[in-house]
């Protein structure tokens, strides 16, 4: 079973060009994407293949699309559209590709529950990575970001914060419409369209995608077990990412539950004193709550200083380049070499 179709049509062939360009690389869409830069060869490809979601421009739509058996139609606007077209969702077209692709897939989970993908059977296996320490202060979370961004350079990764204080917003020096705390809200209601608000709001570094994560602490705290389990379960079951890179702080309840879904657990550590001490009562406990075998998988790391020469906007993406980003690269081909 193929996934079902996502088709643009753009009468402007570069721009329509270029959008198809964006969105081939974005590997993690659960439709099969095709481009039209003609209303004629979009209407003879839609009378014999059922398109689900049709972007369209405004003077690219006339009465012979309106007729097609499309699920949901977008109108890809410059500011202004015809008063006929007032019944169609609307997204503006000169802005970014990815608050395009946001935008639209918020219209289409208006009306839908069911997130759209193609048989369980041939979906791609889902791994949870989960990044966790029990210190603080030692890289754990520019280790995340890091992680992420070399593993989407091949494979397609999402990344979740659930640290109570992110600062995300003051690192990137911009707001987020919507956030993980949205997000959990849906869980909650246990509604099935999950996966689609996900999908309306994850934001991007480079190609690794990422949840902006909540701006309170009580919304990390106040999330059940069963809700953080529901999550999980939607994005492995319905989701299309390969790889979940779970940055874990200590405010989720049921952390060793979360810990032993994961494949991997990346655990920086400190070699003083009091963080050996603390590494060894956090294993203690491991043991004595019969979690023995979280600590057979988790991967310890000694991080190397992070050489970033400024902090800014542009920390997140800088870190790949950085000492940091080499050590990343080394432990993950060493790994590679050991599964095979």
């Amino acid at each position: 079973m193929k996934k079902q179709i996502f088709a643009v049509c753009d009468l402007e062939a570069e721009y329509a060009r270029n959008f198809m360009e964006y969105l081939n690389r974005k590997n993690n869409l659960p439709f099969e994407v095709q481009a039209f830069t003609s209303v004629q060869s979009l209407i003879a490809y839609a009378k014999e293949t059922h398109v689900e979601l049709l972007l369209i421009s405004a003077d690219a739509m006339c009465d012979e699309v309106r007729e097609l058996d499309i699920s949901k139609t977008v109108i890809l606007t410059e500011g202004t559209r015809p008063e006929e077209l007032d019944t169609y969702a609307e997204v503006y077209k000169y802005q970014s590709s990815a608050e395009i692709v946001r935008e639209v897939m918020a219209c289409y989970g208006e009306e839908k529950t069911v997130f759209p993908m193609q048989n369980p059977a041939l979906k791609r296996k889902t791994e949870l990575f989960g990044v966790y320490s029990p210190l603080g202060r030692c890289l754990k979370t520019s280790f995340a970001w890091t992680l992420g961004q070399i593993l989407s350079e091949e494979r397609s990764v999402l990344l979740i914060s659930l640290e109570e204080y992110s600062g995300l917003e003051e690192l990137m020096q911009k707001k987020f419409s919507c956030t993980l705390s949205d997000l959990l809200y849906y869980v909650r209601q246990k509604n099935p369209g999950v996966i689609l608000k996900l999908n309306s709001m994850v934001q991007s570094v480079g190609q690794l995608d990422f949840v902006p994560p909540v701006q309170s602490p009580e919304d990390i705290r106040g999330t059940s077990w069963k809700d953080w389990e529901y999550l999980l379960q939607e994005l492995i079951l319905h989701g299309t990412y390969e790889v979940v890179v779970i940055d874990m702080g200590n405010g989720i309840e049921e952390l060793f539950q979360m810990l032993d879904l994961c494949k991997f657990i990346y655990m920086p550590i400190c070699v003083d004193p009091v963080s050996k001490s603390k590494i060894r009562q956090f294993e203690n406990l491991l043991n004595a709550r019969d979690y023995s075998e979280v600590s057979e998988k988790t991967v310890k790391m000694k991080l190397p200083f992070c050489t970033v020469e400024s902090v800014s906007a542009d920390y997140p993406q800088s870190l790949v380049w950085s000492t940091l980003g080499d050590y990343v690269r080394e432990l993950l081909g060493k790994e590679l070499s050991y599964e095979q």
